[in-house]
């Protein structure tokens, strides 16, 4: 009789842990195979069994049985001494590619590539392709970025974020900004549809049928959004988006509003029909920090949803698919949870600050603007 081998017992969390080896994509095989043993042995199955299906020496899987039951999780990742592939290049030529690929740049080029670095250091591209993903350097990307440099950053602030942490009773946030100059765009040929291996396409140019401009309020609290479109976004066309949102809160309602800094926002005649409604505050983001204004992160998802791939013939066809979006949103609207508190951000602010000032000194320092001469 074939002698029957020790039962592997694996509590819940264990067994997410180890199926979560099997399933994740950079997990080395070696440990992959080891946690198919360990859950296969739980399931019941015998040595025998687990190396004829595994395709392992019968011996394996009773070696691991013994290494659980001592060194548990932890001996799956274990390597033996001596085993393994070992490295071509030592730490000096490491660290001498990842210093270069930081710190400078090709002759003629803003970034590295794999090929060029590759020819640079007298190493293959694979070899360049498999340090950066261990050091996860990516030459070939960028993000924008813009600090403000305005005297009441801290105040403003403050002030927004308050709103969105702690919104007052009573009360409705809305996030207010204009997306202006949306253009009614048509492909000069129709796009081939989306099928089996082939993403959808569509012409690389265009013809231009006018533009519109968007209003839109975003309710914080349950994300819900008013947008109207306009021709022009002037003082006057945002004085009828404001007598709209009278119209469409009860008057009960106080309406703390957040806006950006754009002349149209402090119009004179805008300013007059406030003090005429007192139930509206308004609150003004820092300069260039539109990223705090969340109608700006609804704006992204009009673009991608319902603008960038649409094909319209005219401005009332762009307008419609506008609108189409605003009421499919409001059907099940989704509002953006805001988590960063003032602290969190002024740290990342100040990071940002004290770096760049190592790269170009004085760059935060507020410049005055030349006085413009009169002449008579």
């Amino acid at each position: 009789m074939s002698k029957i081998a020790s039962a592997v017992v694996l509590s819940e969390a264990v067994r997410k842990q180890l199926e979560s080896w099997v399933r994740a994509q950079f997990t080395p095989q070696q440990v992959a195979l080891r946690s198919r043993i360990l859950l296969m042995a739980a399931d019941g199955k015998q040595d025998l069994e687990i190396a004829d299906e595994l395709d392992v020496n019968r011996h394996t899987p009773a070696l691991w049985r013994k290494r659980f039951q001592t060194e548990r999780l932890d001996g799956v990742w274990e390597v033996q001494p001596g085993r393994g592939r070992k490295p071509l290049y030592d730490e000096e030529k490491v660290s001498a590619i990842v210093a270069a690929t930081l710190q400078t740049k090709p002759k003629g080029s803003t970034h590295w590539s794999c090929r060029t670095m590759a020819r640079a250091q007298h190493v293959s591209p694979s070899t360049i392709n498999r340090l950066w993903q261990e050091y996860n350097i990516k030459p070939h990307r960028t993000r924008s970025f813009k600090l403000s440099r305005d005297i009441k950053f801290l105040e403003k602030l403050t002030d927004v974020v308050g709103l969105y942490l702690n919104p007052p009773d009573k009360s409705l946030v809305l996030c207010i900004d204009e997306k202006s100059q949306i253009q009614a765009l048509d492909r000069t040929q129709p796009g081939l549809p989306l099928k089996k291996g082939r993403c959808g396409t569509f012409t690389h140019d265009y013809v231009r049928h006018g533009t519109t401009t968007l209003f839109a309020a975003l309710e914080i609290l349950e994300g819900k959004v008013i947008g109207q479109c306009f021709p022009r976004h002037r003082h006057q066309e945002f004085l009828k988006f404001l007598r709209r949102l009278d119209e469409e809160f009860p008057e009960k309602l106080n309406l703390h509003l957040v806006l950006d800094n754009y002349g149209t926002h402090k119009h004179p005649k805008v300013q007059f029909w406030l003090e005429r409604h007192p139930r509206f505050t308004l609150h003004f983001v820092p300069t260039s920090s539109s990223w705090l204004n969340q109608v700006e992160r609804w704006f992204g998802e009009l673009t991608q949803k319902a603008v960038r791939r649409g094909a319209f013939v005219s401005v009332a066809e762009l307008q419609k698919a506008i609108e189409q979006f605003l009421q499919a949103w409001n059907e099940a609207p989704r509002p953006f949870v805001w988590t960063a508190t003032v602290e969190k951000i002024m740290a990342k602010v100040e990071r940002a600050r004290q770096k760049l000032e190592e790269i170009k000194p004085g760059w935060s320092v507020r410049k005055k603007r030349k006085k413009r001469r009169k002449y008579v």
